[in-house]
């Protein structure tokens, strides 16, 4: 179809073809949203202790800004996946992600010598409308350092909310959520953080 063709159908006024090489980004509606993000070209720009610990603490930190509830988060070298609760405006998203993305950007860059180096690639986001879709994904990312197989056990990777989870949770609660299965989800998480 030439664009002389498609233009007959789409008006000034119309809502905007997502852009096919990234994903479309929907948040309109208040709710629970399940997050990745990943580095460029999936390097490993955060793959020391100590820009994980600062990666970590800056998401939990801009989340709280923004009024974003996190439930569960793990934060790897080259990518970090979340479910949180939305504030009132769920669009305030792409405004927290940039702040996130830009402040350790500069934070890391200027570790490098860099500046102006790119580090964030893009990120996904998925409402979570469905009981058994948020378990879940409460699910595989409180132990997703395990799927990665940096760690036998969730609470023991320190850059994730595994060990917070089971500290503040019933027995019940953890049993629940980490009876879900996860092997039929459909995450894309074909990183693979540094193992060193």
């Amino acid at each position: 179809m030439s664009y002389g063709v498609l233009s007959r159908y789409v008006s000034d006024d119309s809502p905007r073809m997502p852009w096919p090489h990234a994903p479309p980004h929907w948040m309109l509606e208040q709710g629970t949203y399940f997050v990745t993000a990943g580095t460029y070209l999936k390097e490993h720009r955060f793959g020391s202790r100590g820009r994980l610990r600062f990666l970590h603490d800056l998401l939990l930190s801009t989340a709280g800004e923004f009024g974003w509830a996190l439930e569960a988060w793990a934060v790897f070298s080259n990518h970090y996946h979340f479910v949180a609760k939305s504030p009132q405006n769920a669009e305030t998203l792409r405004e927290m992600l940039k702040k996130l993305h830009g402040s350790s950007a500069r934070w890391l860059n200027s570790r490098d010598s860099a500046p102006g180096r790119k580090v964030w690639h893009n990120f996904r986001e998925t409402r979570l409308t469905y009981e058994a879709s948020y378990y879940a994904r409460l699910s595989y990312v409180h132990r997703n350092a395990v799927h990665h197989g940096l760690v036998l056990k969730p609470e023991d990777y320190p850059w994730c909310s595994a060990r917070w989870f089971e500290r503040h949770s019933t027995p019940a609660q953890i049993k629940t959520v980490y009876g879900f299965k996860t092997d039929r989800l459909k995450v894309e998480d074909d990183f693979e953080p540094f193992k060193g």
